[in-house]
């Protein structure tokens, strides 16, 4: 039997009904061959099963599972002749969705010039969420790999962009920008991307991003002991508290200030440290406020205190300020 022919031998009256055409949509995410039941019960009771791509990762699969392909790319008014009397012919979809041969029956359903086969659009497997990460990988593989810039990069050469990417990170969500906070955030993730990949190739002791990815996910579970274990915690205040006790006991820190950055903003460094010590119950006072010093540590802990990040605070005291210069040099001017 030709492709697109019906069966002669079938011994049915395939005359009466127009038929049915099943566009099957794939996942190139998504392993080859792990298709929902739905899928499989389309491919087995097909008349005809199509695709346009001999190099379809799915073909493989769809013949060790007795599924007949043929290779073909059909206009639409063949398709729906393949499909008269009943015939049902199932078409794997490319990775492009098969766009001219659906325009091509959207036009002939609305001509009405033929008895158009029931129109059903299959997804075979679907992306679970974060599945367009899996494309990042590859995508920084390649960058890797062939670009002039980006294939010398090391770890210090980028340690300056992530540091920049970060500050243009919090002023998205100060500005309250959804569309740079989308950018942004996707700057952010694209150095911890690279930078995994630029570990991958250490000789010693390397890593890639799925190191790092199971990494986070253990220490999430490990830290949330209220969610994945038996603790319990009704409160922000008390979720903190279990955080910090877990963390000093994965660290074996003797101290609460160990682990606190001393290369962050003066400001925040400050606010970090007063937050250690007021969780660990530390009652250490504050150094009298004899010099500037002293005066913007005393300030940082009562921002921390009540809950006011300082470094924010007075990145927003510093733009209005700046808008009051600009103001003062028009009215000069």
């Amino acid at each position: 039997m030709n492709a697109l022919s019906p069966d002669p031998a079938s011994g049915q009256d395939r005359t009466a009904a127009p038929g049915r055409v099943v566009l099957l949509t794939t996942s190139h995410r998504v392993a080859p061959g792990l298709l929902s039941w739905p899928a499989w019960q389309a491919l087995r009771t097909a008349d005809e099963v199509l695709c346009a791509d001999g190099a379809h990762p799915q073909l493989p699969y769809l013949r060790e599972a007795g599924i007949r392909v043929a290779e073909a790319r059909p206009v639409a008014e063949e398709l729906v002749a393949a499909c008269a009397g009943g015939r049902t012919v199932v078409v794997v979809a490319t990775g492009e969705g098969e766009p001219a041969l659906t325009d091509g029956l959207a036009r002939l359903a609305g001509s009405g010039a033929v008895s158009m086969p029931e129109l059903e659009l299959l997804p075979a497997s679907y992306d679970l969420p974060g599945a367009r990460l899996l494309d990042l990988v590859q995508v920084m593989d390649r960058i890797r790999a062939e670009c002039p810039w980006t294939s010398r990069q090391t770890h210090e050469g980028l340690a300056k962009y992530a540091v920049e990417e970060v500050y243009e990170l919090v002023e998205a969500i100060e500005n309250d920008d959804r569309d740079e906070l989308r950018e942004e955030l996707g700057d952010v993730l694209l150095q911890v991307v690279f930078h995994a990949r630029i570990a991958e190739e250490d000789p010693d002791a390397p890593f890639s991003v799925d190191d790092v990815a199971g990494g986070i996910v253990t220490k999430l579970v490990r830290r949330h002991p209220h969610i994945f274990g038996d603790a319990t915690a009704t409160t922000p205040e008390e979720v903190k508290e279990n955080w910090e006790r877990a963390k000093a006991q994965e660290k074996g820190r003797s101290s609460v200030t160990e682990g606190v950055p001393l290369g962050q903003p003066a400001l925040a460094l400050a606010a970090q440290l007063t937050s250690r010590a007021r969780t660990a119950g530390l009652d250490v006072p504050l150094p009298p406020p004899d010099d500037i010093g002293y005066t913007l540590l005393a300030l940082a802990a009562r921002a921390e205190r009540e809950g006011v990040d300082p470094e924010a605070a007075l990145r927003a005291a510093a733009k209005t300020y700046r808008d009051t210069i600009r103001t003062a040099e028009r009215a000069r001017n």
